[in-house]
This record gives structure tokens, sequence and C-alpha cells, in this order.
């Protein structure tokens, strides 16, 4: 059965009685509401979504943009899903629901929002892979759809964000291959205008600096985000006459492709190049152990959700005390890939 006006003229009773029975509205009494359940539950009723939404002014729905491709996200798949755990636990609390907004990599991601804007489908918006200059918090910010970013960008528009630390990564990273007295130091970021990697490269510059070293522009690599991009590193980076003593890979994904390129070549990190990377589950069953940065992507998950919720009206009420903005921290694990400096 579908409709609410046959289900109301089968049980014999008004649509509005039916509505608010369904609703669980405290004007229906407990026989009657439970007479309404019963028969909806037995005849297959199937409640008007577009038109309850229509009604209430709302969709019930979160959006979570992210772009694909091989080249784009790899073999990252296991980042977004623990982060979408973790969404999705908040927004169950609300009966609220998830939906992962797709935009491929061959098309515009501007273009791509604005679309769904124009279909008023989400009530709210989780950003991902945010660009140095990024037009898409300004369209959103004009169409006044609350949102949040995972990530940061030179564009500001006053929106919560969140954002892995970066910048605690390089600066650990840095400050423990230069005290175990490497100075050749080369890394891994990004190519294109995702912002993490101008974000990692201006930090190990900046550490670097620190110690009075430079980062050479021959030792910045830009590296596709997945196990391929991580074996043309390997490959690229062993080539060389004066190759890196170490190697600091700021994507999880390259970490096993360059695994494997070095145990083509013979080489074996930790003995004859360190180094550091980030933790995923395919490199906790790397060898030698990787020394790497690991972080709680459900429970960032979780607070990305609660922060949207609570610049929402009808949600903000229960989350009163959220962060706007927040580096989210990493936890340091102690390896065995990132061994001491070996001279050469």
């Amino acid at each position: 059965m579908k409709g609410i006006r046959k289900l109301a003229d089968h049980l014999g009773l008004s649509i509005g009685t039916v509505s608010r029975a369904l609703n669980g509205k405290h004007d229906v009494n407990e026989e009657t509401r439970q007479r309404v359940l019963k028969a909806a539950e037995a005849y297959g009723y199937v409640a008007n979504q577009a038109g309850r939404s229509l009604r209430k002014g709302a969709t019930g729905i979160i959006g979570f943009m992210m772009e694909t491709g091989h080249d784009v996200t790899g073999q990252g798949g296991t980042f977004f899903m623990r982060v979408f755990d973790g969404v999705q636990t908040v927004l169950a609390r609300h009966k609220l629901d998830l939906v992962v907004l797709l935009c491929s990599s061959e098309e515009d991601p501007d273009d791509y929002l604005r679309r769904n804007v124009a279909r008023g489908f989400a009530d709210g918006i989780i950003l991902s892979a945010t660009r140095r200059r990024d037009h898409r918090f300004e369209i959103l910010h004009r169409a006044d759809i609350p949102f949040i970013t995972l990530g940061r960008s030179l564009t500001d528009v006053g929106q919560p964000s969140f954002d892995l630390d970066f910048e605690g990564i390089a600066h650990a990273s840095i400050d423990r291959l230069v005290a175990r007295g490497h100075r050749n130091i080369a890394i891994s970021r990004p190519p294109g205008e995702i912002n993490l990697g101008y974000v990692f490269e201006d930090s190990c510059r900046e550490a670097l600096a620190r110690h009075g070293l430079t980062l050479e522009p021959r030792n910045v690599f830009r590296t596709l985000p997945n196990e391929s991009g991580g074996y043309q590193l390997a490959r690229e980076l062993l080539s060389r006459a004066d190759r890196p003593t170490a190697c600091v890979l700021v994507n999880e994904a390259t970490v096993v492709g360059f695994y494997h390129g070095l145990e083509e070549a013979g080489m074996k990190p930790g003995k004859d190049i360190a180094v550091i990377g980030q933790f995923s589950p395919q490199a906790q069953f790397l060898s030698p152990q990787l020394t790497c940065f690991r972080h709680s992507l459900r429970d960032l998950g979780v607070a990305l959700a609660e922060t949207l919720l609570s610049t929402m009206p009808a949600f903000a009420d229960h989350y009163p005390d959220t962060t706007r903005r927040q580096l989210w921290p990493m936890t340091f694990v102690d390896g065995e890939s990132d061994g001491v400096m070996i001279e050469r």
C-alpha cells in the first residue's frame, strides 16, 4: 500500500489522524496509534518522503562531498570509510542519513556542487579534498547551507573546519630525522591544488630551516595518493646519484607502494633509507614496522558531524560546546623504518 489516503480509507480514519499517529503526536490516543501502526506495517505503507520533507522544510540528509578517481583517492577508501562510520553514528541519534556525493575527477567540483545545491538535496554538507583556493565555500555560503570542511583553504567564509595536523607531522618527523643525523631529506606530497600538500611542504621547509637546513626543490616529490604513486616515488628517488637518506610520506596509501619499490631494488627501510609515514590498516603488516603517525578517524567523523549539527538551529541545543576549528591530533608510533643515519 502506498499513500496515506489509502491507509486512512482502509482504517476509516481521517488523513490528519493517521498522519499524527504515524508521527507520534500526543493528541492521538494510544489505542488508535497502535491500530494505525499495525495497519501500516501489515499493508506495507510507504511514507511519501519527498512530501514530508517539503512540509518540514528539511530533507533529513547530510551530504559528504568527495572526489573519485584512482588518481584522486587511490586506495584510500578505508580512510573515508572510517570517517563515515563516525559521522553516521552521530546522525543516527537524530534519524538523519549520510549520503556520499561522489564527484568524478573528470568533472569540475564547483559545477557538481552547484547542481546539488540547486536540487535542495541536503540540509548540510561536509566538504573534503579542500583546495588552496576553494570556490565551493562561497557557493554554500551564498546558498545559506550549513557546512563544515575536512581540510583548510585560503578561502574562508567563517565556516567550521577540521583538518589533520600536517604541521605536527612535518615538524616531529624532521626533528626526529635531523636528530638521527639526516641532512638530505625528501618529502612526498600530493600533486595539484589540494591544500594539505602546501601546508605539509611549507611546514617541512620551516622545520628544516630551524636546523639551518634547506628543503631542496629536487627533494619535493609530488606523488599520486595511491600505491602506484608510492612505487613510482621509490623508483625515482633511488635513481638519483645524490639520493636522499630519508623520506617523509604524508599520504597513507603511498607507503605500501614505496615499500614495494624499495624491496624490488634490494633496499630496506630503516637500513638503507629512513622512512616516516602515516598509519593505515595495510601499513600494520609492513616489515620492518613503519614509524608513523596514527589518528582516530572514527572520532574525527564524530567531531565533524557534531560540529556541523551545532550550526543548524534544529540540533544546536544538543551540541552547545563544540569546537568550530581544530587540527586533529596524531599519535606517534615508534617503528623500525627510520633507523639511525648510516654514513655512505
